[in-house]
């Protein structure tokens, strides 16, 4: 169904992130433009949300050209879902900053470049067609850069190159396995492809288009072996730059896999799906051991972002509706737990003034309210039922265990336990053991963290709030995620809203 509501989410951070260029010199102002900003882009995406579920899948034609030869917007629960969350997490993670980025070289430019980064998400979210597709890749690239070298510091430096080049790596790839599909079937929107690939003499080439998509995006969400630029990077920004990356930017890599894999390359076949499934399995346990043998709070939780991007792609390897469906269901999840993770490790920095945990230590006895949110989310991490880890890979197991893939589903429950031990490995470094008063905490009690450090823990008990939710209850989330999983795996209503056939 054609719908215009579909342009306002994308339109609104680039109105807003223009807005506040005109201001550079002038922070607090640029703060009120953003809030207004991101609130209105919330408000759209909550009403496309509400549109998709009401209406089904909705698109719009720009310039009026009809696909599959103009530029389409396309909105499915999938995608609509994503936006909404994007809005939630841009705006908490807004408000956080607020509290905790206070130098003027670095908040001069960071809610436009903020919005400008959203701005990209949201069009990677709605694009229909491979092209389209990379140039918002590209969008998010230089806006992601730009946000992880504000500060200027050597680490930040360090890690911002080693994320670019390795992305560039990525989209040189993309572009390449774009050439190479736009010449074996003379198109590059999703749901022509879909119609189109099937009927390609040269099935061999079309599986090496295949290969480059696969490691394009397996770059850009951080699997197993092509990985090592995440933990590099992503603990050398600000902390309010580094949980909204964490919460969203590899998820974007597993949103188009999941896409290109169920749209685009119709029915997996068997080769490509136990390719996914031996690399999710590895991309478990790297990522899980790796985070275990780190002591530095942002490290740690790091390589747990690799480690559960392994359960994402289990649920894709599987290619069931239930098994994608229990991936769909983890990406809100982990979204929502790992950003909070990196928020709650920003709050201990600034009441105890550092991240490695041998400096760190006290903080269950100064401020419990912090460890119990810690504990909530972590324990989710982890999956400890009755919290939203432990639905999201309940439905992941019983995916594996519908399909007989035993093994990967003994990997999943290994790599929970260890998890688990890397957990309470901060708990008892950072909370629970006394602290080594190496660093001169800065903030003495609770009551004086509330007052002064406000703005950020506010989006922390929020986001604890909305975890609470999805694990409390999670029937809601699943049909959803159920919903969006069947749209994947039986793409007729996707294709007929594109090409009105």
């Amino acid at each position: 169904m054609q719908s215009f509501l579909i342009i306002y989410p994308l339109l609104t951070p680039l109105l807003f992130a223009v807005l506040c260029l005109f201001f550079l010199r002038k922070p607090k102002v640029q703060r009120w433009f953003f809030l207004a900003g991101i609130f209105t882009y919330l408000v759209f995406a909550g009403v496309l949300f509400s549109d998709v579920m009401d209406k089904g899948i909705v698109t719009m034609q720009a310039g009026n050209w009809a696909a599959p030869f103009g530029i389409t917007l396309v909105s499915d629960l999938l995608s609509s879902g994503l936006i909404l969350l994007t809005a939630v997490l841009a705006f908490l993670t807004g408000i956080y900053s607020m509290g905790g980025i206070n130098q003027s070289g670095i908040s001069t430019i960071f809610y436009p470049v903020l919005l400008f980064l959203v701005f990209g998400l949201t069009g990677s979210f709605l694009a229909a067609d491979i092209f389209n597709l990379y140039v918002w890749f590209e969008v998010m690239l230089v806006s992601s850069f730009v946000l992880f070298t504000l500060g200027g510091k050597k680490d930040q430096l360090e890690g911002s190159i080693k994320y670019v080049a390795i992305n560039v790596v990525s989209s040189s790839l993309f572009l390449a396995g774009i050439g190479l599909i736009y010449g074996l079937t003379g198109s590059l929107n999703m749901a022509a492809l879909h119609l189109k690939i099937p009927l390609v003499d040269n099935q061999a080439m079309v599986s090496v288009a295949k290969i480059f998509f696969l490691v394009s995006f397996g770059i850009k969400a951080a699997i197993f072996p092509l990985f090592f630029w995440l933990p590099a990077s992503y603990h050398t920004p600000p902390i309010a730059i580094s949980a909204l990356a964490v919460g969203l930017l590899t998820k974007v890599g597993v949103y188009v896999m999941i896409r290109f894999f169920t749209i685009v390359f119709p029915a997996g076949d068997g080769f490509s799906n136990t390719i996914l499934l031996v690399l999710s399995g590895f991309t478990m346990l790297v990522g899980v051991l790796g985070a275990a043998a780190q002591n530095d709070f942002r490290k740690i939780l790091s390589f747990h972002i690799v480690s559960q991007i392994g359960y994402m792609i289990m649920g894709l390897a599987i290619h069931t509706t239930l098994a994608i469906a229990g991936a769909i269901f983890f990406v809100v999840h982990n979204i929502l737990v790992k950003t909070n993770l990196f928020l709650i490790s920003g709050l201990v920095n600034e009441s105890n003034g550092s991240y490695k945990l041998k400096e760190l230590g006290g903080v269950y006895q100064k401020f419990p309210l912090i460890a119990l949110i810690f504990a909530i989310s972590a324990f989710s991490l982890t999956g400890v039922p009755p919290l939203s880890g432990f639905w999201g890979k309940f439905v992941l197991v019983l995916a594996g265990l519908d399909t007989q893939q035993y093994f990967i589903v003994g990997v999943s429950l290994f790599v929970s336990i260890l998890t688990l031990f890397s957990m309470t490995k901060i708990w008892g470094e950072v909370f629970w053991k006394n602290n080594p008063e190496i660093v001169e905490p800065v903030i003495k009690s609770q009551s004086e963290l509330f007052r002064t450090k406000w703005m950020m823990a506010l989006p922390v008990a929020v986001m604890t709030v909305l975890i609470l939710i999805l694990g409390f209850a999670p029937e809601v989330f699943v049909d959803l995620s159920k919903r969006a999983a069947e749209q994947l795996i039986n793409p007729d209503a996707y294709i007929q809203a594109i090409l009105m056939k």
